[in-house]
């Protein structure tokens, strides 16, 4: 692409883009208080700000008193410059959000994947649900962004390896777009969970960090110098395949439910740990969550848990040096602080790599990370400057 010359209109396009940036992460703010931030003198952010407010991205939502001299506009992004969808998909649930340019939730629901076996009429179904809802017309949603466990192909948006999504095949993505007929983007449920921690969680000026998920099964969110790591073939991450000791070797491509860290440390490892130590509950979240208040049986079985993903993350540690290593899942929440300070403590057994292990604080982080993808999506086309 063609460079283009810093002209001033090239300048000033670039203004208004950092300007509106500002505005979505502060929040509202006066003429003077964006001129401090952006470095631009009072005129020319009053020039900026009347640009944008005839373009009709930014208005004047109330006034702060500066004193004796008259209160100034406080200025905010419009919130219905432009919508996102985002979807989760599970196996036995998929849950659908619609948010604002500026964020905002404006509305989620749930709906049953089973009720239908046509991955595309069951996306389609939920996105007009969640989009009435919400009390937005289909047409104003700008693109659609969706979360799904397995491998994302990076080229086409093909799922693989998502055994808990058989309907998923290939050609689903393609046929998905066609159908909306609007920009689908499809990540990695646990890519997106990291993304999620990384704009709105535990994680805050630290550029290398690792998401473990625990849960059904085992998988890493990797984050490289403050962007998301697919890796070559968009499978980055799939620790639950990693041979690890007193594990069966995977034979093949095929889910490694029964071999590699996914025996030990995915939800079926952990009811049979849970078991030997006396602990039954219906589900691996039942007990971890029953350890945590029973001191007696529960810290030993808590302890080798930890011993089980430290051995998988340990690996991960050595090898990128992450700051911070988040634990997110069903089982890893359950497990909360307990269970985080048994990890941070066994790495640092294991790996001369010692990083902080906190616990995930985003409510529906995979939700929340495909709509913070779709946003991201949505502002560099509304926003964008060929468009101011």
């Amino acid at each position: 692409m063609a460079q283009r010359p810093g002209t001033p209109r090239l300048i000033g396009e670039l203004n208004d883009r950092a300007a509106i940036d500002l505005m979505l992460s502060a929040g509202p703010l006066t003429k003077t208080r964006l001129a401090q931030l952006t470095g631009l003198s009072k005129v020319t952010a009053g020039q900026l700000l009347s640009r944008l407010e005839s373009r009709g991205l930014v208005h004047i939502v109330g006034a702060q008193s500066g004193g004796r001299g008259p209160s100034a506009s406080l200025y905010a992004v419009v919130p219905s410059a432009g919508y996102v969808a985002g979807l989760h998909i599970g196996p036995k649930e998929i849950t659908a959000g619609v948010a604002d340019i500026t964020g905002t939730l404006l509305a989620r629901l749930s709906v049953d994947p089973t009720d239908t076996p046509d991955p595309v009429s069951t996306v389609r179904g939920a996105m007009r649900k969640v989009a009435r809802r919400a009390g937005i017309p289909m047409s104003k949603l700008r693109c659609l962004s969706i979360g799904t466990p397995g491998m994302v192909d990076p080229e086409t948006g093909d799922v693989r390896y998502a055994f808990d999504l058989p309907d998923w095949q290939v050609g689903v993505v393609e046929s998905l777009r066609g159908d909306v007929r609007r920009p689908v983007l499809i990540e990695n449920d646990v890519n997106l969970a990291a993304l999620a921690e990384r704009s709105a969680g535990v994680v805050h000026d630290d550029d290398d960090v690792v998401l473990a998920w625990v849960g059904r099964g085992v998988g890493l969110g990797i984050i490289l110098d403050g962007r998301l790591h697919r890796g070559a073939g968009g499978g980055a991450g799939e620790i639950g395949y990693l041979p690890v000791p007193d594990a069966p070797l995977p034979k093949g491509v095929t889910n490694p439910r029964n071999a590699a860290l996914q025996s030990l440390a995915g939800a079926e490892g952990v009811r049979r740990l849970a078991r030997a130590h006396g602990l039954r509950a219906p589900d691996a979240v039942g007990c971890v969550e029953m350890a945590t208040a029973d001191s007696v049986r529960g810290g030993p079985f808590l302890d080798e848990l930890a011993t089980r993903l430290a051995i998988g993350l340990a690996g991960v540690c050595v090898v990128l040096d992450p700051a911070l290593l988040v634990l997110s899942g069903e089982v890893g929440h359950a497990g909360g602080a307990s269970l985080a300070t048994r990890v941070e403590a066994s790495i640092a057994q294991m790996s001369p790599n010692q990083p902080r292990v906190v616990v995930g604080n985003v409510d529906e982080p995979v939700l929340r990370g495909a709509l913070q993808s779709g946003l991201d999506a949505a502002r560099d086309e509304v926003f964008s400057v060929r468009r101011i």
